[in-house]
């Protein structure tokens, strides 16, 4: 595995996360300014919610495992839908223990690697995983608005002059745009992996370790550039619709964490509000320099969420919150990661292809 990605390295990581989180709870609940109504406020939980809540955060895995069998299928012949599953499941916690989800992308590599897929293949599996999520909360977001969802959220907030609804606005035209740059990989790949080569022989001038392995690389790049072009056809374009419409599963743990968090507390509040600021709160995320957002979601909630929460209900709103959008993958994840390292960690490595 990469060096980032190393077991201490990832350890490291879940305990910078959970210092930060607690000293950020720990914040949360001065903030409620009512221990003992927060104590009182637990036995007052809505457990069917909680469930639900746990069911939500399976989608980490489920929904993410099977949108990438659905792309996996069109570069490698039969891959493993329990494998894609897991890998799904571990590219989500690998995002929530490395700083700017930074291990994302390479965990979800390593997992399908782990069950027979090609290192090239995997990649270019996970890159279209990620176009299909950008385009869907670029779509989803504006068909959202088109459509007038969110109106009643321009009375609320004021932060840097903007109102809640201006700061999704801004979020999902990010989206837009990044969205664009992606398609822009998808219909020229050629123009793309030239560039890569460029940039890989520039490397190679400069490093010895790089030149070295210079032809590897070059020939990893080739593999990749020839599973891009799989999917610019008419299957391939397919595969990537289907891919789109699955990022709602797969990423309906962040986007309905925070309604199903305010039902568990007994709170009623208008469905599709509160799900256009979860799409914000989690496009703001993916640039927190923490690992999993700690410290910055925390924040974030409670000052996207203030209106529609009582202050005392506060803390026990960003524990049931925090829960079901990242512990309970974490848990997870780490009895998996744990089976890995005790049977054995393969670095990843383009000649084994």
């Amino acid at each position: 595995m990469p060096g980032l990605l190393t077991p201490a390295r990832l350890r490291q990581g879940f305990a910078l996360f959970v210092l930060i989180s607690l000293v950020a709870y720990a914040a949360v609940l001065l903030y409620g300014h009512d221990t003992h109504g927060f104590i009182a406020s637990l036995s007052r939980l809505r457990w069917r919610w909680v469930v639900v809540g746990v069911g939500l955060a399976s989608l980490d895995w489920f929904g993410g495992g099977l949108r990438l069998w659905v792309l996996a299928r069109e570069v490698h012949p039969r891959p493993p839908l329990r494998g894609m599953i897991i890998a799904g499941g571990m590219g989500a916690w690998g995002s929530y223990v490395t700083p700017g989800q930074a291990g994302a992308s390479p965990i979800m590599v390593y997992a399908m690697k782990r069950v027979g897929l090609p290192v090239p293949k995997a990649m270019t599996t996970t890159l279209m995983s990620f176009i299909a999520t950008v385009a869907f909360f670029a779509i989803a977001g504006r068909v959202a608005l088109f459509l007038g969802a969110g109106e009643s959220l321009a009375k609320y907030g004021d932060l840097l002059g903007l109102n809640l609804l201006d700061l999704f606005k801004w979020s999902n035209l990010a989206f837009a745009v990044l969205g664009g740059l992606l398609l822009l990989v998808m219909l020229a790949p050629k123009l793309v992996s030239a560039a890569v080569h460029w940039l890989a022989t520039a490397l190679g001038r400069r490093s010895r370790r790089v030149a070295a392995r210079l032809d590897a690389l070059r020939a990893g790049i080739d593999q990749a550039h020839d599973s891009m072009r799989v999917f610019n056809s008419p299957r391939g374009w397919l595969a990537l619709f289907w891919a789109v419409l699955l990022s709602g599963p797969s990423h309906a743990n962040k986007l309905f964490a925070g309604y199903v968090a305010l039902r568990a507390i007994g709170i009623h509040a208008q469905f599709f509000d509160i799900l256009l600021l979860q799409t914000f709160i989690t496009s703001a995320l993916y640039f927190a320099p923490t690992p999993g957002g700690s410290g910055f979601a925390e924040a974030l909630s409670l000052a996207v969420m203030a209106p529609y929460l009582p202050r005392e209900l506060t803390p026990i709103y960003i524990l049931v919150w925090r829960c079901m959008l990242t512990w309970f993958t974490i848990g997870a994840g780490f009895v998996v990661f744990s089976v890995w390292v005790r049977r054995g960690l393969k670095a990843i490595e383009v000649p084994d292809l």
